[in-house]
């Protein structure tokens, strides 16, 4: 079996690094730059994304949203898909994950999705958590070509349920970002030891790996990107829409929307999202 991988950015490089270990793959990515390293540890490339469907029977897209993943869909694109298994683990709408699945099913394929919970490091470890969902024997059956990106695939439900799941998984994720980013950014004005302050937050029951790698990257003022700015702040927005349709209450979100949009506008879309640091720390 062989597998096809869109999108090689800061999470799609690593995983699709992970595959590569297990199976033929074949890769494709805009800037084809990217994917030197994935042809160094012996992939190979598709010319267009209509050849890497032609050349694979399961091909994983993580690209940076809707349109992106649209844009890449042409005539081609879609004869290459009968008898394929297009797995998303993009974070997209879900009307847009409903439609595509309408789309590939139309042309004789499969579709599931799956976004992911995680940053770069375990991305590059294999330990991201999936949210699978769609049909359920499929789900089951690709299961051995998700084995090697993920530490957990947990199965939600119908088109929209692994998304809905990601969405509801940010909200913690990023207010406890947002929530990192200010804590540090008072020890800062009150002029502490961030050192100091830093080894009591990692003695304490709320540390976790997370916790340590931001407050290490705030302490080295290292911006370089594990999750960057742009992709929370899309995901905040995600969030808002999925919030406003189930009318639930997300106060918090609206508040961290907001930071990562003034990040955005300060030309931080690039940086990793606890950046949202220094729109504390320089207002």
């Amino acid at each position: 079996m062989n597998v096809g991988f869109l999108g090689l950015g800061v999470m799609g490089t690593p995983m699709a690094l992970n595959l590569c270990r297990r199976f033929p793959t074949t890769v494709w990515n805009r800037t084809a730059s990217k994917c030197t390293a994935l042809l160094q540890a012996g992939a190979e490339l598709g010319q267009t994304p209509a050849k890497v469907l032609e050349q694979s029977d399961v091909i994983f897209t993580m690209m940076f949203d809707g349109p992106a993943i649209r844009s890449v869909i042409d005539d081609d694109f879609r004869k290459a898909l009968r008898g394929k298994t297009l797995i998303n683990t993009s974070s997209v709408s879900v009307e847009f994950s409903q439609s595509i699945e309408k789309e590939v099913n139309e042309a004789g394929g499969k579709f599931i999705e799956m976004p992911v919970s995680g940053s770069k490091v375990p991305a590059e470890s294999g330990n991201l958590v999936g949210m699978m969902a769609g049909d359920q024997n499929e789900c089951e059956r690709i299961r051995p070509f998700v084995e090697p990106i993920t530490s957990a695939a947990i199965y939600c439900g119908p088109i929209g349920a692994g998304l809905k799941t990601k969405y509801a998984v940010n909200v913690f994720l990023i207010t406890v970002t947002a929530g990192l980013a200010e804590s540090m950014n008072l020890a800062r004005a009150q002029r502490l030891d961030l050192e100091a302050f830093s080894r009591v937050l990692d003695a304490g029951p709320l540390a976790s790996a997370y916790s340590r790698i931001k407050l290490d990257k705030m302490a080295k003022a290292d911006w370089s990107p594990q999750a960057a700015v742009k992709d929370c702040y899309n995901s905040t927005e995600l969030i808002r829409t999925a919030a406003a349709a189930a009318e639930a209450e997300t106060p918090l979100i609206q508040v961290c929307n907001s930071l990562y949009r003034q990040a955005v506008n300060s030309g931080l879309e690039n940086e990793d999202m606890i950046a949202v640091y220094r729109v504390l720390s320089e207002q």
